[in-house]
């Protein structure tokens, strides 16, 4: 699946329907996964129908399902480019300076 062109509605679609996919897998009810993670038996609907819903609630679902560790794969850890290490001299980046690749922003005239 190409989630680079699909829209944000579909790219949820698609997760809900994994989601629903793995619980009937597990053969676990929206009730029962619902208390299990803590969350709301409608978080369970709205996630399986593609509405969403908050980061917290999606991570104790994957957490319930057993499915928590293949976050790493979707955001792997990149940790700093040797190029970027060598410029800092060592010390850990903390903050973008948002000037790669974007013009600068405009202060508003009162």
């Amino acid at each position: 699946m190409d989630f680079a062109i699909m829209s944000d509605s579909a790219i949820l679609g698609a997760i809900g329907d994994r989601l629903k996919q793995e619980r009937l897998n597990q053969d676990i009810t929206q009730t029962t996964l619902a208390e299990k993670s803590a969350v709301g038996r409608i978080v369970v609907q709205r996630s399986e129908a593609g509405k969403g819903c908050s980061l917290r609630s999606f991570i104790r679902l994957l957490r319930t399902l057993g499915k928590l560790d293949h976050l790493d794969a979707l955001l792997p850890e990149t940790g700093v480019s040797p190029i970027e290490l060598a410029r800092l001299s060592g010390k850990r980046r903390k903050e973008a300076s948002g000037k790669r690749g974007r013009p600068p922003l405009r202060s508003r005239q009162p």
